[in-house]
């Protein structure tokens, strides 16, 4: 049983132009904390996840996921936003996961670098599968942007809202893809 399941579970629903989305939340240490977010997949709608994935959660809401969640509506309709990591669950994750997760968050708007690149960042050079695996099951898509990490090779790689909603959100961005549809880059972040 994971922290999160130890206490009350609350989801906003909301729609953003990539699909609806769901921010699951509790209450940590007197404060609300996001400890997963939802997006929509291809064939796999949200509320579907949410009822599988989450059965005893609760529609509810305060300001501070109001806000967050509001936040996230503006990043997918291109708006450039930073969200902080105070508000997420980072200690739900593995220590691995954590470090991989704060290397993401560090890439900036309209950036990209390679599972690669963060492995060696890490000092673990030949890492780079883990690394995917770590971006793979990031339960804060959106708030850590995973969708600025890509193979080495400039193909895209893959994505919790599927790679369309990827390479839109990267276009959005202003990173540019080749007729290959491979991303276009000079240097990885």
């Amino acid at each position: 049983m994971s922290k999160a399941d130890t206490t009350q579970q609350f989801y906003r629903f909301f729609k953003t132009p990539f699909g609806p989305l769901a921010v699951l939340w509790a209450v940590t240490d007197e404060q609300p904390k996001v400890f997963r977010v939802l997006l929509s997949k291809p064939r796999v709608a949200v509320k579907y996840q949410l009822s599988k994935l989450f059965p005893n959660s609760t529609a509810a809401t305060c300001f501070e996921i109001d806000d967050v969640s509001n936040d996230i509506g503006l990043f997918l309709s291109g708006e450039e936003i930073k969200f902080p990591l105070e508000m997420v669950r980072m200690d739900l994750c593995s220590r691995f996961q954590q470090k991989v997760l704060r290397a993401e968050h560090r890439i900036p708007r309209g950036k990209v670098t390679s599972y690669k690149d963060i492995a060696k960042h890490l000092g673990m050079p030949k890492a780079a599968r883990a690394v995917g695996n770590a971006l793979a099951n990031n339960p804060f898509p959106i708030i850590i942007p995973c969708h600025r990490t890509i193979h080495s090779d400039g193909t895209i790689g893959g994505f919790a809202g599927g790679v369309q909603m990827k390479k839109a959100l990267l276009k959005m961005e202003k990173v540019f893809f080749n007729v290959s549809n491979r991303v276009v880059t000079e240097k990885f972040f």
